[in-house]
């Protein structure tokens, strides 16, 4: 039978995709690109955001329809709130939890009857046999780019996230089998590395004594790479501010291959604003990690997280957050309207910033940065960066590629060799969110 898995969401969700195809080839199905064709379809759904489960409705409807003129079982999993979950077990033929992902291919085999499975609506708290899903050996989608989970949940409960709910309390996966993981794609040639959680840098804490912290696993895989002698970049995501510690900091400085970049998520630039997202992190906080970044880290590119129009945000706090802007002049800002979702504390809030007004902010901000990046990378034009080749891009005769703090870059090239492959590349251009540049090593065709 040939199957299908649609991932949505973060990039939790598609490390987890890995791991769902790999039980499904184990278990002697094919995957197909198309799926009208498949008669096994899957999603990894994301109740983070409302448009992401208006998606699954969308898809699971079709998906229905087709089963009037040929046979087909759907089933559903991801980062699910249990309102959404009881909801999917009216439309999908299986649903389940990504801890019980090992069991899947027996569910596929008895689908229609009912299975405790099926009758466990709702997120298990405790993450129990989460180390079974852990233990899934993934169909990694890339030759060269690898993301690697290092715990599930999370414990700090934002009013407006949805993830303690929809994935259950912090658990951390065990440190030795995250580095053995590491090694074994080195040895295979990845050249990028991204250590996943919901705020990595609590990891080893729901383990004191037993495990290591996060500092001590970042100094762990930085010994790995002296040892190993190959040239790769380790990065994490997401951090807290609330746990992130100079430690961290002074271990990235020391390793070559832990990438000099940090995604530290700020939300907000007020306060006040802060007290109610219940982020337990106050903008002092954040300036110090910020300071400590600069004076140790000076290099190092910083990206941040921004959410606009969260109930009660006032024109004066978004402003804090513009001002915000301009004192750290981020590399990077994922910036999200708010949107209340049921089940997080603030969905049983008025949310009384009108979406235009949203809209406004998001478009404000996203103008703040441009402005912040253009003097930025045109102070970059002339010099030589280390990148790693992605592929082709969108320009016709061209590859695109990254930095270490991975910023983009674009050079004429038609040589697809290089993808995957590490390279050396003098800027010779710069916009606001990219750069372009010539290649300087003489290991390709490039006409």
């Amino acid at each position: 039978m040939k199957y299908h898995v649609v991932t949505l969401g973060c990039q939790m969700n598609m490390s987890d995709s890995e791991r769902v195809i790999s039980v499904l080839d184990e278990a002697g199905y094919e995957w197909t690109d198309n799926e009208e064709e498949a008669g096994l379809i899957g999603i990894l759904a994301c109740s983070v955001r409302q448009k992401a489960i208006d998606k699954v409705y969308s898809r699971i409807h079709k998906w229905n329809k087709w089963k009037n003129n040929k046979n087909l079982v759907t089933f559903i999993s991801g980062c699910i709130l249990p309102d959404d979950h009881e909801k999917f077990l009216k439309l999908f033929d299986i649903t389940f939890q990504m801890k019980d992902l090992p069991e899947l291919p027996k569910m596929i085999g008895s689908y229609g009857v009912t299975t405790p499975t099926h009758l466990n609506v709702g997120i298990d708290p405790h993450n129990e046999n989460i180390e079974d899903f852990w233990n899934v050996q993934p169909h990694y989608q890339s030759k060269f780019e690898a993301f690697i989970p290092i715990q599930n949940g999370c414990d700090k409960f934002c009013t407006y996230c949805a993830v303690p709910y929809t994935r259950g309390r912090e658990v951390s996966r065990p440190s030795k089998d995250i580095v053995a993981e590491v090694a074994l794609l080195v040895a295979q040639g990845y050249k990028s590395i991204t250590l996943l959680g919901q705020n990595v840098n609590s990891y080893g804490l729901d383990k004191k004594g037993e495990e290591l912290t996060f500092p001590q696993l970042l100094k762990e895989i930085g010994e790995l790479g002296n040892r190993l002698k190959k040239e790769f970049w380790l990065y994490f995501t997401s951090p807290h501010p609330r746990d992130m510690t100079d430690e961290v900091i002074e271990v990235i400085a020391e390793y070559p291959v832990l990438g000099k970049q940090i995604h530290l998520p700020m939300q907000s630039g007020d306060d006040k604003v802060l007290m109610r997202m219940n982020r337990k992190h106050n903008m002092e906080k954040y300036r110090h990690i910020v300071e400590t970044i600069r004076r140790i880290l000076p290099q190092a590119t910083l990206f941040t997280d921004v959410i606009v129009g969260f109930t009660g945000e006032t024109e004066e706090q978004f402003e804090n957050t513009r001002k915000a802007f301009d004192e750290f002049k981020f590399n990077m800002s994922y910036t999200a309207i708010y949107s209340p979702r049921p089940g997080a504390t603030s969905h049983r809030w008025v949310d009384d910033v009108p979406l235009e007004e949203k809209k406004r902010r998001l478009h404000q901000l996203t103008e703040d940065l441009r402005k912040h990046n253009l003097p930025y990378n045109k102070n970059l034009i002339g010099q030589t960066k280390r990148v790693l080749v992605r592929g082709e891009d969108r320009k016709e005769g061209y590859l695109t590629s990254y930095t270490e703090g991975k910023l983009t870059i674009r050079f004429a090239c038609n040589d697809k060799s290089l993808i995957g492959q590490f390279a050396d590349i003098k800027i010779t251009s710069a916009s606001d969110f990219s750069l372009e540049g010539e290649l300087q090593e003489v290991v390709a065709s490039c006409e």
